[in-house]
């Protein structure tokens, strides 16, 4: 089944789609990349869609919007995608759509928010769209995430020791694999977002990030800051746990600077870049993990993997081009393998890593111009994940 993925992460900067061909061959699914693509979000898009995240307030004529709008974002990178990698033949999109809200009240999370319509992805390709992925194991008592903990759980079965899969997007998740234990996944703070909100405000909106950690690179850690901002209690809280723009955005950082508002703009910067790297590796030594393999748009900040690199001491960290898998293309793929559980009728959960009470079959259908034809519902569920070479 050729599947195309696509994802807009907590940066909200851009869609990107990454196209797989999967087979499922007895307990094992076999992964093949057929690519990646990649559009920024129109600028008007990303401005309106920034303007309405919290803790801004919005109306529901906005929400209406952003939905189509974002929607039809969607739509056009999914007919690149199938035209370009596909051959105009792929089977299936599966549309994680843009985070807007993580409702999370005292650890439990009551409901989540991604929006950009289904059906226009539909129409424009003419094909069924998976959608929605999160709300069901929400619904089932979960976290709602990190959903990518299934996919990388079969990734990164029969590797030695205690790997863990971590993600580097605008939130930072760990997904550990713990031998013969129960695995375990939840997001350890911040990646990118405070980084980001850091360079937009203190750049007045000429910069969105910090392109190759050269700010941060320039800047020096202040050490009254760092330890302001560990003290956020988001960090000792026990895994399952999720988190997001909601809480780490730049009226939280502005408060943390009260005092201190006379920092360089580079010295923020390297702060909350040595921010997310400390409270990753703190929290890769507290689930025993023994080597990490990272995704996501951080990976393309050295100044960040550097940093990163010296808080892990001697635990190895690599990235997911080494075991097969682009780093920038990761998390597309890993929706694109949910997308396939889904249609076969499996579960794409693991509850143990949500905290829900039993693993759900995952998302809403759109059918496509065809209708709704379905495989044969899989008589096993994969345990293991294999990329296989174009």
């Amino acid at each position: 089944m050729r599947v195309i993925g696509l994802m807009s992460g907590t940066s909200h900067d851009a869609v990107d789609a990454a196209a797989a061909d999967l087979t499922l061959e007895g307990d094992t699914l076999l992964l093949r990349p057929l690519g990646m693509v990649s559009d920024p979000y129109p600028e008007e898009l990303r401005t309106a869609l920034t303007a309405a995240l919290p803790p801004a307030r919005t109306t529901m004529r906005e929400v209406c919007r952003l939905d189509t709008r974002i929607g039809q974002a969607f739509a056009a990178v999914a007919v690149r995608a199938d035209r370009e990698l596909c051959d105009g033949r792929a089977d299936l999109v599966v549309s994680h759509g843009q985070t807007v809200y993580h409702w999370v009240e005292r650890g439990r999370v009551h409901g989540t928010l991604q929006i950009g319509s289904p059906a226009w992805i539909a129409e424009a390709t003419g094909c069924p769209v998976v959608s929605d992925l999160r709300t069901r194991d929400v619904a089932a008592g979960g976290q709602g995430a990190p959903l990518v903990s299934v996919v990388d759980l079969m990734w990164l079965r029969g590797r030695p020791g205690t790997p863990a899969a971590l993600n580097l997007g605008g939130i930072a998740n760990l997904t550990v694999a713990a031998g013969t234990g129960d695995p375990v996944a939840f997001d350890t703070g911040p990646a990118n977002a405070l980084v980001d909100a850091a360079v937009h405000a203190l750049t007045d909106g000429r910069l969105d990030h910090d392109r190759d950690g050269v700010l941060a690179a320039r800047g020096h850690v202040d050490a009254a800051l760092l330890r302001r901002l560990l003290d956020e209690p988001y960090y000792a809280k026990p895994p399952p746990k999720t988190t997001g723009k909601e809480l780490f955005h730049w009226p939280y950082l502005r408060a943390a600077l009260a005092g201190r508002d006379r920092l360089p703009a580079e010295d923020v910067i390297a702060t909350v870049t040595r921010l997310t790297a400390r409270t990753v590796a703190d929290a890769v030594r507290s689930v025993g993990a023994s080597e990490v393999v990272a995704s996501g748009g951080g990976t393309r900040n050295p100044t960040l993997m550097a940093m990163l690199r010296t808080a892990l001491h001697d635990i190895p960290l690599r990235t997911s081009d080494a075991l097969g898998l682009p780093s920038a293309a990761k998390e597309s793929y890993a929706f694109a393998v949910l997308g396939f559980l889904t249609a076969h009728g499996l579960a794409g959960t693991v509850p143990a890593c949500t905290g829900a009470r039993r693993p759900s079959i995952l998302g809403s259908l759109t059918p496509g111009h065809r209708g709704l034809r379905l495989p044969e519902p899989a008589a096993v569920s994969p345990v293991r994940l294999r990329t296989v070479p174009v």
